[in-house]
């Protein structure tokens, strides 16, 4: 595939939007691991190969295992993530697949029991950001760099 548009060059006010909230979810509290693991899966989901790429890179760096990573498309199914992850986890798909999940209040329930107010809002930004950031790689056709 080829890209189609630098967005960042069309509209850098647009792109500095994004980019001033990823600096807030940076330094909000937001466990930097479990924002990783939230922004690899939903990019999965939106089928982002730029921020895939960019986010496991990132996650690897943060100390997180290969065996996780690996695994993270099928977490439900293994025993390496924790309550907190999980009701994350959970959270981020209802949210990402909201026409066909309505966010679901066992989902909800989950996540209240892990969260509190501040950083349940925090995270629903993480995920509402990341799928902002995935609008823009599928659509603009964004390409990671080949790293052979």
């Amino acid at each position: 595939m080829q890209a189609r548009l630098n967005h960042r060059q069309a509209s850098p006010g647009a792109m500095k939007t994004l980019v001033d909230m990823r600096e807030y979810l940076a330094g909000c509290g937001l466990e930097p691991r479990l924002r990783l693991l939230i922004e690899i899966r939903i990019s999965q989901i939106n089928g982002c190969a730029y921020c895939v790429d960019a986010h496991i890179r990132e996650a690897r760096t943060a100390g997180e295992s290969q065996q996780r990573l690996d695994c993270l498309c099928v977490w439900r199914e293994v025993s390496f993530f924790d309550a907190r992850e999980r009701a994350a986890l959970a959270w981020a798909e209802s949210l990402t697949l909201l026409p066909q999940s309505q966010a679901p209040d066992d989902v909800y329930a989950q996540v209240r029991e892990q969260f509190d107010d501040k950083t349940l809002v925090d995270l629903t930004l993480a995920i509402a950001g990341m799928n902002a950031w995935n609008r823009f790689g599928v659509g603009f056709r964004l390409q990671p760099p080949s790293r052979a």
